[in-house]
């Protein structure tokens, strides 16, 4: 019986385990913070700590837990809109590239800080 108990918790959670660490393995870290870099995104922004605009640990606060959290960030990194920072009105910059496949792994990078 104990050893069914076992056996039961294991099944129920192995997927979770599983599509955590796939999850993790998909974000090429060093290929996301290149292309932050190159694109000039850094300028503004840290992972850690508020420059011009927010750091990617607020971002990824402010998107966690939302369906649409990517497909959110990636228009907002690929159309240049208009953001209010510090008083002031800029447009945002838009990303070096239209692959999306790095758009992906940046922007899910982003959302794993």
């Amino acid at each position: 019986m104990k050893n069914q108990f076992i056996a039961s918790v294991l099944l129920a959670i192995t997927p979770a385990i599983f599509m955590t660490s796939v999850y993790a393995a998909a974000i090429d870290a060093d290929a996301a913070n290149k292309l932050a870099k190159s694109s000039g995104c850094l300028k503004c922004h840290a992972v850690d700590k508020t420059k011009v605009g927010p750091s990617y640990k607020n971002v990824a606060i402010k998107y966690k837990g939302k369906v649409d959290g990517e497909e959110k960030l990636i228009t907002f990194i690929t159309t240049g809109p208009t953001v209010k920072l510090e008083g002031m009105e800029m447009t945002h910059e838009i990303i070096g590239t239209k692959d999306k496949g790095e758009l992906k792994n940046l922007v899910n990078w982003i959302l794993s800080q």
